[in-house]
């Protein structure tokens, strides 16, 4: 909790912290309302996985590029830019008037929280350079912590009854604290480092990682993006409980990333993968169970496995030596975005084909391709 602390204590550390929160305030918002948007465009899961596929391409797309606009403009200023961007995408999904603009509605949507996501996350990377301060994981942990305000938020469906309107209430509440807020990290630049040429030597530190990226994101985006049908369809959950279950990753997520600098000083960085997926492994497990209670628990305990891996990844990425914070965090996020944009499309056409159950058990296999991979992993540092 020490890095919690030192997020609260000081605005330096509070408003970067902010920006992860925003992020999942505004992507939780429109995930709650997936369903919704899928019943009034009257399309089926498989065009659904398709329209989300967009989301994913946006923010795929946008990585080759992000890192030199970073360093370009600075940190700070980029990490700025960014919310002002996604503040503007986050509407456009839910106003979209037909599938074909709902696709492009989600490629600008996704470009954009891409975007912040390298810079915050980049911004973080230095700010511990810098101050010599360890918080990584208690900023995802805001990340989550915007994951639980939206899900929170899908209590209010009942009464506000207007996706729209939902939304840009949620947009115009989380600009005004970002603007209170920004220029405590505005002008902060990345510290130069002695580049070294590319070689496969470079490069073979952030592959490993790559790939666990890879699986542990898209195993993310397909709880957010699908664990509100599950609940409906194979736990035939009533309506007020379709969002329990993203709730439930949410909070345990939240908790776990406010643990975990700490317990990560303790056991280091492969144990707590490791000890993270095993957690995941039997969320993953009770969630097929298919009881509406016991899916609830499988997606808080995916929640608390996934919580600690992601923050380790981009902070052994960010300081991998002879490559830019930004280059580094970007090939994380790059390959684990790149999760989200094969994840969601299959597991449609899975979905249409056999049924939302075997999407799951997919996700469940991936898991212990994490836990296999761990084992080299520990080889490596060992």
């Amino acid at each position: 909790m020490k890095s919690l602390r030192l997020i609260l204590s000081n605005p330096r550390y509070f408003a970067p912290a902010m920006v992860y929160a925003s992020l999942n305030i505004w992507f939780g918002t429109w995930a709650i309302y997936i369903p919704m948007v899928k019943e009034r465009l009257g399309i089926d899961k498989s065009q659904l996985g398709i329209a989300i596929f967009f989301l994913s391409l946006g923010v795929f797309t946008i990585f080759p590029i992000a890192a030199k606009i970073i360093n370009k403009v600075g940190v700070g200023r980029a990490t700025w830019y960014g919310v002002l961007l996604s503040s503007c995408a986050a509407l456009m999904p839910l106003l979209a008037p037909s599938y074909y603009t709902l696709m492009a509605s989600l490629f600008v949507f996704g470009a954009s929280n891409g975007f912040t996501d390298i810079a915050m996350n980049t911004l973080v990377t230095e700010l511990e350079k810098e101050d010599k301060q360890n918080f990584m994981s208690a900023a995802h942990g805001f990340f989550s912590l915007g994951g639980v305000f939206a899900g929170l938020g899908s209590f209010l469906i009942l009464y506000i009854g207007n996706p729209a309107l939902h939304m840009g209430i949620v947009v115009l509440l989380v600009f005004v604290v970002n603007f209170l807020l920004f220029k405590n990290y505005f002008y902060i630049i990345a510290a130069p480092i002695e580049k070294e040429p590319f070689s496969l030597k470079l490069f073979k530190p952030l592959l490993l990682l790559g790939i666990v990226s890879f699986i542990v994101m898209g195993g993310e985006g397909a709880i957010v993006d699908w664990s509100g049908l599950y609940l409906k369809e194979i736990s035939i959950a009533p309506e007020t409980l379709w969002g329990a279950g993203f709730l439930a990753f949410s909070i345990t997520m939240t908790l776990g990333r406010f643990l975990g600098d700490s317990i990560s000083q303790k056991i280091g960085s492969v144990k707590m993968v490791g000890l993270g997926i095993m957690i995941a492994i039997m969320g993953y497990l009770a969630v097929l169970m298919s009881y509406t209670n016991l899916a609830i628990l499988g997606f808080g305990l995916i929640g608390l496995g996934f919580s600690v891996i992601i923050p380790e990844l981009f902070r052994i990425g960010g300081n991998v030596k002879g490559i830019d914070s930004s280059q580094g965090v970007s090939f994380i996020a790059g390959t684990g975005y790149s999760g989200f944009l094969v994840a969601p499309p299959i597991l449609g056409f899975l979905a249409d084909a056999v049924s939302l159950k075997l999407s799951f058990t997919v996700l469940l296999g991936c898991a212990v391709l994490v836990l296999v991979a761990t084992y080299f992993l520990g080889k490596r540092s060992g």
